[in-house]
């Protein structure tokens, strides 16, 4: 990814409503899946840290470790989060055979020059048995859009295609699902019809940031009581290496 989009990455991820939606849809799949306590986890892509940052509040005895192919967002991100940050690529994790309880990867295995079947197969070495997988992924090839170019992205994903990756690498696929539905014909809108140059990255107007957040707040709320749309601006994957 360009070094400007980590950089308003690193200014805006704290504050829009887009990453306060996404941390909390990760966060709340990781609850939802754990039985026992977890004692190491992997946030694999960590960017600037705002989801190491949000792991740290909401598990504070366990182990947390950052990884990240870029050297400025890993040192932002050991800053942002305090917790141990290594260089190094999810096509090659720097990690020994079953070291981990979970990994959270959001927004990785789509960019340019990551091979996702190798990035699940080294997820996959690096948890212990009964570990946890939790990824987000954006959707639908066709919405492939300028802002995708910006962030590096190469690839959108389908929910049948996710699931074939997660078995062909070898995990039991326990819940596939679409989110941020509730705002994804204004997503498509702005994506293919008022289409513009450059990535969506960025504060919008308070009064938007706010609305947009009470709706993604609604949206959580619906899918803990069970609600799933069949469709989304993302999907996210929580998956299983079996014992």
């Amino acid at each position: 990814m360009e070094r400007r989009e980590y950089e308003k990455l690193a200014a805006a991820e704290e504050g829009t409503w887009w990453f306060g939606g996404l941390h909390a849809v990760l966060i709340d799949a990781l609850a939802g899946a754990t039985l026992a306590p977890l004692s190491t986890v992997l946030d694999a892509g960590c960017g600037t840290g705002g989801l190491l940052a949000r792991l740290k509040q909401t598990l504070p005895r366990a182990h947390l470790v950052g990884l990240d192919l870029d050297v400025v967002a890993a040192v932002l991100a050991r800053a942002k989060s305090g917790c141990p940050v290594c260089i190094g690529s999810i096509d090659r994790l720097p990690l020994g055979e079953g070291t981990l309880d979970a990994v959270l990867s959001a927004d990785v295995l789509c960019h340019r020059g990551v091979d996702a079947a190798a990035g699940l197969t080294e997820i996959r070495r690096c948890l212990r048995p009964g570990g946890i997988l939790v990824l987000n992924l954006p959707a639908y090839a066709w919405l492939w859009s300028a802002h995708d170019a910006a962030v590096d992205n190469e690839r959108r994903f389908g929910r049948a295609e996710l699931e074939q990756l997660l078995a062909d690498a070898g995990f039991a696929a326990v819940r596939v699902f679409y989110w941020n539905s509730f705002l994804f014909p204004l997503m498509v809108l702005r994506r293919k019809v008022w289409r513009h140059a450059g990535s969506d990255v960025g504060l919008l107007p308070a009064p938007v940031e706010r609305l947009f957040a009470l709706i993604m707040a609604l949206e959580s709320r619906l899918r803990r009581a069970g609600l799933a749309l069949p469709f989304g601006g993302s999907i996210l994957a929580l998956a299983v290496k079996p014992s």
